[in-house]
């Protein structure tokens, strides 16, 4: 309990802050969110959006998930979709992960964790998926690296392949889905190109991403 009490304390400190910073703050939030990111990912405790990107609260509507995964039945991930883009009207929709996920690296080694290895069967899809690819790629730190970039690229696919957003391109709507990653080390972002405005996009793009980088243009 003393540690939830410190939490509580902190939290007073920084509301006391933040209204001495700025007394009509909280006011201003209270009366609406107006994001213009909804950010897809990790649920890791190292990666948080707002932080990590420089926002403010209620300028990134957030949905964490372990090992940043989008499932075309997850209605929890769908519904967060659907309320960012018709209602919050949010013009980009970042799917980020980072380096050093755990949930990609107990894929990778092939742990079994217990109810969330039935979660994580879906980044397992994409290491069956690019089995050949990951078999190239020496070192087990860079497999490991590779196979958080490659979870991007196919959750930014899923994304874009989504009722949700299939509905929002047919009427026009201006939304781009984002795939970046974020490194732990460092503290930055980097954009792993595959940026899309069309589920047809989107499989150009992943079509790239995956390509060896050898055979790249």
């Amino acid at each position: 309990m003393a540690d939830l009490r410190e939490v509580l304390e902190s939290n007073r400190r920084w509301a006391d802050a933040m209204h001495a910073q700025d007394p009509g703050f909280f006011e201003r939030l209270a009366a609406i969110q107006t994001p213009r990111i909804l950010w897809i990912g990790c649920s890791d405790s190292r990666v948080p959006a707002n932080q990590i990107t420089g926002h403010q609260p209620g300028e990134v509507f957030v949905h964490r998930n372990v090992a940043n995964v989008v499932v075309h039945t997850d209605l929890n991930c769908l519904s967060a979709i659907q309320f960012a883009v018709d209602v919050l009207r949010v013009r980009h929709i970042i799917v980020c992960g980072h380096y050093g996920c755990t949930g990609v690296k107990a894929v990778l080694d092939g742990q079994q964790l217990g109810l969330i290895d039935n979660w994580l069967r879906h980044v397992a899809d994409v290491r069956d998926t690019h089995a050949a690819a990951l078999a190239e790629t020496q070192g087990e730190q860079a497999r490991w690296d590779r196979l958080c970039e490659l979870n991007v690229v196919e959750q930014v696919l899923h994304v874009a392949q989504t009722t949700v957003m299939r509905d929002v391109w047919a009427r026009h709507q201006d939304v781009t889905v984002h795939g970046w990653i974020y490194r732990l080390l460092d503290g930055r972002l980097r954009d792993l190109g595959v940026s899309t405005a069309s589920a047809e996009e989107g499989e150009r793009r992943r079509e790239e991403a995956v390509r060896p980088r050898a055979a790249r243009p």
